[in-house]
């Protein structure tokens, strides 16, 4: 049975990153560690273009306009949205997953989330690199191995042996 995977070997192509300048002392550690990531897995700066956005709802508009340009592999999305007093978060936070979905369902670019969605400020420094990882790293993670995957997809070709040890990939 023909298994595909993708690995963490270094990609090509550009990747886009969109961030969102609200929740800053959040957004910008993302990107830093988001960054630091690529950088261990062979994707220089001068690889990677940033944009950045208001909020987290303005992220999927710039992420589908970046994706459907044909110039990136895959595009990142970071942004957070920290639960209020209001319903507000609840919109905001549904509609920036619902917006980077189709962004990527519509144009066959990955589309990475990487916005945190949280209910308190320390939950999402928590999330950008003091105690729980830094989701913005992981986000980027995600990308390289979804643009090997595609890749491997594309070509129909397997690694020889699976780089997460499953059975069966040979």
């Amino acid at each position: 049975m023909p298994t595909f995977e993708g690995d963490f070997s270094t990609p090509s192509g550009r990747f886009a990153v969109v961030a969102s300048r609200f929740n800053a002392m959040v957004t910008e550690p993302l990107l830093a560690g988001c960054r630091d990531s690529f950088a261990r897995h062979g994707v220089g700066d001068d690889r990677i273009d940033v944009a950045w956005v208001p909020g987290s709802f303005e992220v999927p508009l710039i992420a589908r306009t970046m994706a459907d340009s044909g110039s990136y592999a895959a595009v990142i999305c970071l942004g957070c949205v920290i639960r209020g007093e209001t319903g507000h978060y609840d919109h905001v936070a549904g509609q920036a997953a619902s917006g980077v979905m189709s962004a990527s369902l519509a144009t066959g670019v990955p589309v990475i989330f990487g916005i945190l969605t949280t209910e308190t400020v320390e939950q999402a420094l928590n999330r950008s690199g003091l105690k729980a990882g830094n989701k913005g790293a992981e986000a980027a993670m995600a990308a390289i191995e979804m643009v090997n995957l595609m890749k491997a997809i594309r070509q129909g070709t397997r690694p020889a042996n699976s780089a997460f040890g499953f059975p069966g990939t040979a």
